[in-house]
């Protein structure tokens, strides 16, 4: 199948400069579809435990995490490719389309099941929301100039990080809002929003129409699901099937076949693959797509365990959490717009992915000497030093990468790097709770040898002034009568536990024999599946009973830190080999406008310093691409 990639414009170059005013009007529109994506990401992750009690499929709401993120990853690089297929405009605008319907779906769902399937609906639009954004940025601004804007799409990231809980807090604690149940209206609020959307885009993005031919990759399109749709799976689920197990050993094989069959695809189809590996032959979209991946690991990474620390250490709830975010999205703000600015004056960008990732790096370390009794101030510097690191990267890497293709990848260019940086921040959220709550055990049970943090818990555990209380009854039947009753059954009968010497020469007698070895306690092993499931009894609980699992979640976390600086310090190391090519002057509308308007050939992606096919003509019949009036693509 054949359809039109080589796009037309008016005249030169010149012809095709947006004002200030129409620059906005388009950001806005994209914004609001990017608004989608991001505030869905938060709010659904807020209310999924109502909405799984709700449905009756508490055991199932992995799936609904699963299929969105499947999803939306695989549609990606396919609706970036269409986009230079078939023109930006459409595609966004059915990308949003189809996440609306989705959204509808789901505000219907009768099952955890239905939901899955609904959610996966909306991956298929979620997975051009962010890229296609992007693209468009990169169709209508020359990169010197993209990186002034890219504040407004990072203040849509920052706003969705900290309303998403809020709202989504909000609709799930709400039994009915206009004879609806409040946990539908996480999926239904995407209907004016999205309307908003479609009205701003269809209303004011128009880009020149798109002529000449490209051959539509549908082998490269099933095989880049047949790699990730089990790689993806067996990320998600693991961690409960077991890494070993028999089918996660099937989807490792599947996914193997998949990436194999996919890079002999993708070689044969050169220019016109789904991802052309010639854009690889670039040096700097090679190594900007690795530190992508990295960048990926580390940021999806923090922004999942650091709110896990805040709501289960620092016993904030997830709205709490949602606002202490803020410090991460204030680093993250200032850094980057900053580093637009002086981009855009400068027109260099080399320094900023050497100092992001070092600031991440120096963030990531910070982090590694969290404590259970840290006040919260100090984990709210950490994070803002993790979003200090990150705003130097993420729109830096994408602007490098779309500064070395030829604006015919545009799209596909953008999607890859949107694509990989996902691959990473899913890599990242398995391999980083893998680590998590396999360490989990192991502290925990340290913990409970310790005898600073376990002496002050026995102590309250065997007082009945205190075990007694309201509060305490989730952890004193979740955790502490197991370790308790045998110790009071094996009491002598004049022992009173009422009172406090008694009770600590008890204590005493208990600890000495647990950090000789001579009982573990059951504490850890509790512990590890309250931890898995209900941890409300960490949020009521007093301070000595908790303390344990405190710490031995905490250090946890360091563990966690420590794997994800080991991520980002290769990436640090990396971001020294990243050849800074000089910014181009001119968008892509302009680029393609006086190509045509010269009659000049195609430049084969990445520049220069690829070894390229040979330079072909706009038009397959070798016309020279002809002078069109602007369409609506």
């Amino acid at each position: 199948m054949t359809t039109t990639n080589a796009p037309s414009a008016s005249g030169t170059g010149a012809g095709v400069v947006m004002t200030h005013r129409q620059i906005l009007f388009i950001i806005f529109g994209l914004m609001s579809g990017m608004f989608l994506a991001s505030l869905d990401q938060t709010i659904v992750g807020t209310a999924i435990r109502t909405i799984s009690d709700d449905l009756h499929g508490l055991s199932e709401q992995a799936w609904v995490t699963t299929a969105y993120l499947i999803t939306s990853t695989i549609s990606t690089p396919i609706l970036g490719k269409l986009s230079d297929i078939y023109g930006r405009r459409p595609i966004f605008l059915t990308a949003i389309g189809i996440f609306l319907v989705g959204s509808l779906l789901a505000g219907t769902a009768w099952s955890m099941y239905s939901l899955a399937v609904f959610r996966a609906v909306q991956g298929i639009g979620a997975g051009g929301l962010m890229s296609l954004a992007l693209t468009v940025m990169g169709d209508i601004l020359a990169p010197r100039e993209r990186a002034k804007y890219q504040g407004y799409f990072l203040a849509v990231f920052g706003t969705s990080s900290v309303i998403g809980p809020l709202v989504g807090g909000l609709f799930a604690g709400t039994p009915e809002i206009l004879g609806i149940a409040g946990w539908r209206w996480v999926f239904l609020i995407n209907l004016p929003i999205g309307v908003f959307s479609l009205f701003m885009v269809s209303r004011f993005l128009h880009l020149p129409k798109r002529h000449g031919s490209a051959v539509i990759d549908w082998f490269g399109a099933v095989f880049v699901i047949l790699a990730l749709v089990p790689g993806l799976v067996v990320a998600e689920q693991g961690r409960t099937w077991g890494w070993t197990s028999w089918g996660a050993w099937l989807c490792y094989g599947l996914a193997a076949i998949g990436v194999v069959a996919f890079i002999i695809t993708e070689r044969r189809m050169k220019s016109n693959a789904l991802i052309p590996l010639m854009l690889f032959k670039n040096r700097t979209f090679a190594v900007a797509t690795i530190l992508g991946v990295l960048v990926g690991f580390g940021m999806f990474g923090a922004l999942l365990t650091v709110p896990l620390y805040l709501q289960l250490v620092q016993g904030l709830n997830p709205t709490q959490s949602g606002f202490a975010m803020i410090a991460m999205v204030a680093g993250l703000m200032i850094s980057s717009i900053m580093a637009g600015q002086l981009i855009s004056r400068t027109g260099k960008y080399k320094v900023f992915p050497i100092t992001g990732t070092g600031i991440l790096l120096l963030a990531f370390f910070y982090m590694t000497f969290v404590t259970a009794d840290r006040p919260l101030w100090w984990a709210l510097i950490g994070m803002f030093g993790i979003g200090l690191g990150l705003g130097q990267l993420m729109q830096t890497l994408t602007i490098a990468s779309q500064n070395t293709v030829d604006t015919r990848f545009m799209g596909v260019a953008t999607s890859a790097s949107t694509f990989f940086r996902q691959i990473g921040g899913t890599v990242g959220t398995a391999v980083l709770l893998s680590v998590l709550f396999t360490r989990i055990p192991d502290t925990i049970a340290g913990a409970f040898k310790n005898p600073d943090v376990v002496k002050p818990a026995l102590d309250s555990a065997l007082n009945p002034a205190v075990s007694s209380l309201s509060i305490n009854h989730g952890i004193m039947t979740q955790i502490y009568d197991a370790i308790v009753k045998p110790i009071i059954a094996a009491l002598p009968p004049q022992v009173n536990l009422a009172n406090a010497a008694q009770r600590h020469q008890v204590v005493d007698q208990v600890v000495a024999r647990i950090t000789a070895g001579g009982t573990s306690g059951s504490g850890g092993g509790s512990a590890t599946g309250a931890l898995n499931g209900d941890t409300s009894f960490l949020t009521t609980a007093t301070d000595a009973l908790k303390q344990p699992f405190l710490v031995g979640f905490s250090e946890a976390m360091v563990t966690v830190f420590w794997v994800g600086l080991v991520v980002v310090a290769v990436a640090f190391v990396l971001s020294w080999f990243l050849k800074a090519q000089p910014l181009r002057n001119k968008s892509a509308l302009q680029e393609a406008a006086d190509r045509a308007h010269e009659g000049g050939a195609m430049v084969a992606p990445g520049g220069p310093e690829d070894e390229a096919e040979p330079e072909r003509e706009a038009e397959p019949t070798g016309a020279r691409a002809r002078i069109a009036e602007p369409g609506t693509a």
